[in-house]
């Protein structure tokens, strides 16, 4: 039986080579590989297609600066394009270089079939030309101060022979597919600005040149380099190879299903690009989308005010999935987006680390201290399963549809409040309480929570995956399952996939916590408060980091506190640690009343070895931080001065 799964071809733009890639390709390109993902989870064959537009007269002349080939100096910069995606662990089918022998091919066929058609002609073109935007402008489009509309940067005039394209004569219909198609320009504020701009008046477009040579030449006029545009836009067809054999790949997979680009180039994909298809009589592509502009502290990323951000230290730093979740969740695709390091470390570390990281670890922890690890099936036994479960399957339909309307940022929040949900569960369930009960209905109810969490971090997993490629599958691992990439969007609509017997598998924290990088501004010298430092004890001597490793610091809620009898220092703390309660003692008495410390969080040392006082089993350690005036603070350290001692 032949292949009858749907076909969904999505592109990226070619990215320019005139310098490494910044955050906002890095974006685009997250997003049409989430999209191509999910599309892939809901059984579509994918097609994914990125690349470089590696042609021009910026190339031409930024490598004579260096004194090497245009092709050298492109493919220099294109070997780090293909770095940075395999980092991103972006899953495109193919790349494709305007200066693939296959992609030159085909704009030669294309353009000669526009030639002998009529609708390409030889003239001579005077007027303006943004090299930087390799852009051809018209008096009309410029205004008086002669800059380029698009960058801002001053326009050259040329006067040379040119071909032209019959851009003018497809304006009606154009014009009559837009209003037909109305969802084939989104988001909708770009589709008013390409109608306003197509009844302003279009002029022929010159899609030749002959002041510089780096290009692909006009076959029956070899003098001539195809315009770069011209070029560029062919790109989505070139990669399919039609002229090649029977034309498999173009027979399959065109018309393209989306072509996703930035706002800045959204007039040459939904104007030139459909009226030269128009001309060729071949079938259009299915919509463009043009996602906004990437926003640094407020401000456009811009190289001449040095704020643009290089992805590949946040990777390195951060990780890939932190990086993509933190690029789609916070930006509305088709809106500008802002990135300030202190709110993408302080999402991650909240989304990430704490909510889906502590839900897995805890959930892991959980079944290994009171099952030996193993899951058992069971079905709904109470109200708060039945929530839970017919919460599952609410989220997988919001998730679909979210995903179908390209609205990333909103799949992706019903994701985390279905993970905010389970949290929630387990301090509703309280599985250490029940742990230690003999009922054995209490019992019964333990294993019902311990599946019920384990079958939601199964579905989570799936959802998660085309956002967060690489901590899915730890997270399918540690659950003891096989075959993530086998796993489907229909695997997830079902609650009760996971099977009793299956035996889960601890793992490290797939995101750990990151320290928060400060952004203020500096105290004046003269403004700094004087500290006499004269009694801050001196620093102990170093340790190494494999000693430091060995203490498991957490957060501990106090559950009840009490004076210890006959003891005028100990109190007796009775810790929620989230896993299970502990019972520490301290010698705080002469700074706190036992009440006031019921409800507070305070750090614990988890790991100490427990040990008996006053008849009491102690195990751990409540920190305090106390200063040489001997205050002493167990919550609040910050009304200590620097140099105080955590004990």
């Amino acid at each position: 039986m032949g292949d009858t799964k749907k076909t969904y071809y999505i592109t990226t733009p070619i990215y320019y080579p005139s310098a490494k890639l910044h955050i906002g390709h890095t974006y685009c390109t997250s997003v049409a590989d989430t999209i191509a993902r999910f599309k892939r989870l809901a059984g579509y064959d994918v097609r994914f297609l990125t690349g470089s537009d590696e042609h021009g007269q910026k190339i031409q002349r930024a490598a004579e600066a260096q004194g090497i080939t245009p092709l050298e100096y492109t493919t220099n910069i294109v070997n780090g394009f293909k770095a940075l995606w395999e980092k991103m662990h972006i899953s495109n089918d193919d790349f494709i270089r305007t200066t693939d022998e296959r992609h030159e091919k085909v704009v030669q066929e294309l353009f000669t079939k526009a030639y002998e058609k009529g609708d390409i002609y030889k003239a001579e073109y005077e007027g303006w030309y943004c090299t930087p935007c390799e852009t051809f402008w018209t008096e009309q489009k410029l205004g008086e101060n002669h800059t380029c509309p698009d960058c801002g940067r001053p326009v050259e005039k040329v006067k040379e022979e040119s071909y032209f394209f019959k851009l003018a004569k497809y304006t009606d219909q154009w014009l009559k597919f837009i209003e037909e198609n109305p969802d084939f320009i989104q988001p909708e504020s770009r589709r008013n600005e390409m109608i306003q701009f197509v009844k302003q008046g279009l002029e022929d477009l010159a899609v030749s040149r002959t002041s510089f040579d780096w290009g692909i030449k006009v076959p029956f006029d070899p003098k001539h380099v195809v315009y770069v545009w011209f070029d560029a836009l062919v790109n989505y067809i070139s990669a399919l190879s039609p002229f090649d054999g029977d034309g498999e790949l173009y027979k399959k997979y065109w018309p393209a299903d989306l072509h996703l680009v930035g706002k800045e180039i959204v007039r040459f994909h939904t104007i030139i690009w459909p009226m030269m298809l128009m001309s060729l009589e071949l079938p259009l592509p299915k919509k463009v989308f043009g996602h906004g502009w990437m926003i640094v502290d407020g401000t456009k990323m811009s190289k001449s005010l040095g704020n643009v951000i290089d992805p590949i230290p946040l990777i390195d730093t951060y990780g890939a999935d932190s990086l993509r979740y933190y690029l789609l969740s916070e930006i509305t695709l088709g809106n500008d987006g802002n990135f300030t390091l202190p709110n993408f470390v302080t999402k991650i570390n909240a989304d990430l680390s704490n909510d889906l990281g502590n839900l897995l670890n805890r959930t892991i922890a959980m079944i290994e201290k009171y099952h030996d690890g193993v899951i058992t099936k069971c079905d709904d036994m109470d109200d708060l399963d039945r929530d839970v479960s017919a919460l599952a399957v609410q989220t997988v339909k919001d998730f679909e549809a979210a995903m179908e309307n390209m609205e990333l940022n909103k799949a992706i929040k019903s994701v985390w409040a279905f993970i905010g949900r389970m949290n929630k569960y387990i301090d509703e369930t309280m599985p250490w309480v029940l742990a230690k009960s003999e009922d054995a209905n209490d019992k019964a109810r333990l294993q019902s929570a311990m599946y019920h969490l384990a079958e939601a971090l199964r579905i989570i997993a799936i959802l998660v995956s085309p956002v967060i490629p690489v901590g899915a599958p730890k997270i399918w691992d540690q659950l003891g399952l096989a075959g993530f990439g086998e796993a489907t969007l229909e695997d997830a609509k079902t609650w009760g996939g996971l099977p009793t017997g299956t035996k889960v598998v601890k793992g490290e924290p797939i995101y750990p916590r990151f320290e928060i990088p400060e952004m203020v501004e500096a105290t004046p010298a003269e403004a700094k408060e004087v500290v006499d430092t004269s009694n801050i004890p001196p620093l102990k001597e170093n340790i190494t980091y494999d000693d430091f490793e060995k203490l498991d610091l957490r957060v501990a809620k106090v559950v009840s506190c009490e004076k210890v009898p006959k003891s005028k220092k100990l109190l007796k703390f009775v810790l929620d640690i989230g896993i299970e309660e502990r019972t520490v003692l301290s010698g705080i008495s002469q700074y706190y009343e036992p009440e006031a410390m019921v409800g507070k969080k305070v750090i614990y040392l988890s790991n100490l070895a427990p040990k008996k006082m006053m008849g009491i089993e102690s195990y751990g350690m409540i920190l305090s931080a106390s200063d040489w005036e001997e205050h002493l603070e167990v919550t609040n350290i910050e009304s200590l001065p620097a140099g105080s001692v955590v004990k």
